[in-house]
């Protein structure tokens, strides 16, 4: 053995030799119940950040020691196509050429973000290999593969036919700059302090943030309880606007806080969801003033054409000199909806695809929640389960379509009846972006084959004729639905198209897989849909076991972040301190599903444990050289001292409480309790004893017995030494440590 460990000579030799050997691909064997776990899908074009590296050390470690078990044992990779994300990072590129999406036809635009994400995808696929992840490369899937877009096809069909799919109007969480649609627990939210304007309302003054939304108004709420505007519920009241005088109705709903502003709001149904919730219940009509593209409509008169912020400016200018503002509080603290991108969310009613998700027993998400709350499916910890089952209960009808290019397209085509349905977006034969109602387009001189062939994008009307493509007729038009779906819904399949759902080989042997791991922040975004999924497509969970790791923070305790400057490279980490290091620190720094600070500290410590068990190895090969016999193998015929059966009973002990410790998802007392004993009792305390003794062959028998159990006990945590020094041991087998057989409990 050398010196010291190198780390950066060791581990890409490693993982090609385990590669070579085909040692991931488990055999099916059914007389053996496999042990099948899924790698989260990373994003296709994205790096690697901790939340990854623990995500695959924890899976990685569960991997191998089933697999030393003797377990048919497959971790099934993968990674996504991000359809929101990729698609706005691919922007930002058009960006910096001078470029933007409306540029290109929708087919330019797929074709383009394809191989920029080819040319990405390399990067994380080196960097799972090279964080020793012993997934089965044979059976790897992208979420754009053409058989999971195929599986995908075919639920949404199989959805539509059992009605639990359905497209109408429905508020939603628009970002004009997008252009997309995001589902609640998508967005993100930030504490702004913005001007509250107080606003005379015919015998009323009321406040809000948005005056420039006013032209979509309805009616004016109070509170049913607030006596102050209790002789007014029910009456009409006229209100001097900036396009002249409206008459509204005062309705009272339990939605209005009676300490916001003046206690009296106005309601816009078409973009705000409150509103328009209360607009259902009070069967309020719904003005849209905001289009799709983030301007002011011709409902707002002489401010059509102005964007949000613009509108709003002038409105507030122009509501002063009419001396219909009341006065205004520019430090109005409240909290504001963004998309992933950063921009502000545009509360829309426009027409969405939905997932019927709650109608009664047989619902789509009842069997799911039943699932966990009757043991079907455990959660680890324990106290994150209430998470999961308080979403179920909560979870409302959810919006599948994403107006993006990216992504699995939606499989329907709009039959074109009336022309007037339609709003289009393409690129015109000339190459001259064009957007507009369809039938206007045609009378002006657009041929409709020039527009399918430079589409970008359809938007229908809400009860347009829709079918899929077998169920198109000669002599027909129709134009194509261009939303896709949201990257939930092909990812929430994920345990099922990985297998090749629904009748290959590793579907009916691998399916129920064993344990789901994963972050607990996408329990509501991910494990919830899968566990929906499966059961409905398959009548059975797709896992028995999800644990739930915690998010790894920053040194400072804070959530890491560029414009924070406290991100932490992990290729730095393993560039100085090596994989195992790496590995073992986060596994030994997590505390049972919750979120903790990167833990530097411990990832230093297991860099110099690394060398201490290096050390241990180099000494005993020196012992024995010394020696210069033969070593016997280690058997129970041999003359053992007191210290002997000492060290040989509490390696029994390890053995059975590391067992013990892993079955309960103890990661950290598990490695814990395997440095302890390496650390302490077999390098401080016996091999001290072994140098003194004078029937070395017994001493060095039971050292090297003992040390190579360790080996093992450490494999699955710190798998490129343990291998390397493995291959440098006398032993009696000549397999590689990754399919040797896990220590025995006698």
């Amino acid at each position: 053995m050398d010196k010291t460990y190198d780390h950066k000579s060791v581990e890409e030799k490693i993982y090609g030799m385990w590669a070579e050997g085909n040692y991931f691909s488990p055999q099916i064997d059914h007389k053996k119940k496999p042990f099948t776990i899924l790698l989260p899908p990373p994003n296709a074009s994205g790096r690697m950040h901790t939340g990854n590296v623990l995500m695959i050390a924890i899976e990685d470690l569960l991997v191998r020691w089933h697999r030393m078990k003797g377990d048919p044992s497959l971790w099934l990779p993968g990674t996504d196509h991000a359809g929101t994300e990729t698609q706005i990072t691919f922007e930002k590129e058009l960006k910096k050429q001078g470029k933007s999406r409306f540029n290109f036809t929708r087919r330019e635009l797929y074709e383009q973000i394809w191989d920029f994400v080819q040319n990405n995808k390399g990067l994380i696929e080196s960097q799972i290999k090279r964080m020793g992840a012993s997934v089965d490369w044979t059976r790897y899937t992208f979420t754009l593969d053409e058989k999971i877009i195929q599986t995908v096809h075919n639920t949404f069909k199989k959805m539509a036919k059992d009605q639990l799919v359905y497209r109408g109007n429905y508020m939603v969480n628009y970002c004009p700059k997008c252009g997309t649609t995001y589902a609640d627990v998508e967005l993100k939210h930030e504490e702004r302090k913005d001007p509250l304007y107080y606003m005379k309302y015919g015998p009323f003054i009321l406040a809000t943030v948005r005056p420039e939304t006013k032209f979509g108004d309805t009616a004016v709420a109070v509170n049913p309880k607030d006596k102050r505007y209790k002789k007014w519920v029910g009456q009409e009241i006229e209100v001097e606007g900036l396009n002249g005088k409206v008459n509204l109705k005062v309705i009272a709903d339990n939605f209005v806080d009676m300490a916001f502003g003046t206690g009296v709001v106005k309601v816009t149904p078409a973009h705000d969801k409150n509103d328009y919730e209360a607009g259902l219940r009070h069967k309020l009509e719904v003005k849209q003033v905001i289009n799709l593209d983030g301007r002011l409509n011709e409902r707002a008169g002489k401010y059509a054409g102005l964007n949000v912020a613009e509108g709003r400016k002038q409105v507030v200018a122009d509501l002063k000199e009419k001396g219909l503002m009341d006065h205004i509080d520019e430090n109005y603290l409240h909290t504001v909806a963004l998309c992933k991108a950063g921009h502000d969310i545009e509360p829309m009613v426009i027409p969405n695809w939905f997932v019927k998700v709650d109608a009664d027993e047989k619902s789509f998400k009842q069997p799911a929640l039943k699932a966990v709350k009757n043991g079907s499916v455990k959660i680890y910890p324990k106290w994150q389960e209430i998470k999961y089952i308080r979403w179920m209960e909560e979870m409302r009808d959810w919006p599948i379509s994403r107006q993006n290019v990216w992504g699995i397209q939606i499989p329907i085509w709009y039959e074109v009846e009336n022309e007037n349905q339609f709003y289009v977006w393409f690129i015109d034969k000339n190459g001259k972006y064009k957007y507009g109602v369809l039938g206007q387009l045609l009378k002006v001189g657009s041929e409709f084959e020039e527009i399918i062939s430079g589409l970008q994008r359809v938007s229908a009307s809400e009860n347009v004729k829709w079918v899929f493509e077998e169920g198109k007729k000669e002599n027909k038009r129709y134009l194509p639905e261009t939303d896709t779906f949201d990257t939930w819904f092909s990812s929430g399949q994920w345990p099922l198209v990985t297998l090749g759902y629904p009748d290959s080989e590793d579907f009916k042997y691998f399916y129920p897989t064993s344990i789901l791991e994963t972050g607990w922040e996408i329990i509501r975004l991910w494990v919830s849909r899968m566990i929906m999924f499966g059961i409905y497509l398959t009548g059975k969970p797709p896992f028995e076991y999800i644990y739930l790791h915690g998010i790894v923070r920053a040194l400072d305790g804070r959530k890491m972040s560029k414009s924070l400057g406290n991100v932490i490279n992990p290729e730095e980490y393993i560039e100085q301190y090596g994989v195992d290091a790496l590995r073992m620190g986060l596994i030994s720094g997590t505390a049972n599903g919750k979120d903790f600070n990167f833990p530097k500290d411990k990832v230093i410590a297991y860099k110099h444990f690394a060398n201490k068990i290096w050390n241990m190895g180099r000494f005993m090969l020196m012992m024995q050289e010394q020696y210069g016999k033969d070593i016997p193998f280690y058997s129970e015929e041999l003359k053992l001292k007191t210290e002997d059966k000492q060290i040989l009973k509490e390696l029994q002990k390890i053995i059975k409480d590391v067992n013990k410790e892993l079955e309960k998802f103890r990661f950290a007392d598990a490695a814990d309790l395997i440095y302890q004993f390496m650390w302490h009792s077999l390098a401080d305390k016996y091999i001290e004893l072994v140098k003194n003794r004078e029937d070395k062959d017994v001493a060095l028998s039971v050292l090297r017995h003992i040390y190579l159990n360790c080996l093992k006990l450490l494999h699955p945590f710190m798998p490129f030494i343990t291998e390397e020094i493995w291959s440098l041991m006398p032993k009696k087998t000549n397999l590689p440590l990754i399919i040797s057989s896990w220590p025995e409990v006698k």
